[in-house]
């Protein structure tokens, strides 16, 4: 079956950095389009970020919300993709969401056009983040 996993969720202090994993098995993960959602409590899934996986341009999209304090990158040896957070502010609390989209596509171009929560198909558990306020 096709899954994704996510760990690496924790307290943290605002300021603090924490780095998510998440761990894909059950389809070819090269190829796909991944990303991270958050769904803070009483809030809509909020996309967070978005690679393809294998695409060599680097391109990458972020939330307003994260950019220039979330990176994510991924390691297809591992089928592997994680989501480095610095500068953790409370408002980044949340139950964070590793997601893939179920077809394979030649480039980020595609990703960037997957912007809601169902346009991806594989989700796992969650792992939760809070920052203390």
């Amino acid at each position: 079956d096709e899954q994704t996993v996510a760990s690496g969720g924790d307290l943290a202090q605002p300021g603090g950095s924490l780095t998510l994993s998440c761990a894909a098995s059950g389809f070819q993960y090269f190829g796909h389009c991944m990303a991270w959602f958050r769904r803070a409590p009483g809030k809509d899934h909020e996309r967070v970020a978005t690679i393809h996986i294998g695409d060599g341009s680097g391109n990458t999209y972020y939330a307003d919300s994260v950019k220039g304090r979330f990176t994510i990158s991924q390691d297809s040896a591992k089928k592997t993709l994680y989501l480095q957070m610095n500068i953790l502010k409370p408002e980044d609390t949340a139950t964070y969401y590793c997601a893939a989209n179920s077809i394979p596509t030649f480039g980020f171009d595609v990703c960037d056009d997957l912007r809601r929560p169902d346009d991806f198909n594989y989700w796992g558990q969650g792992t939760q983040v809070t920052v203390l306020s």
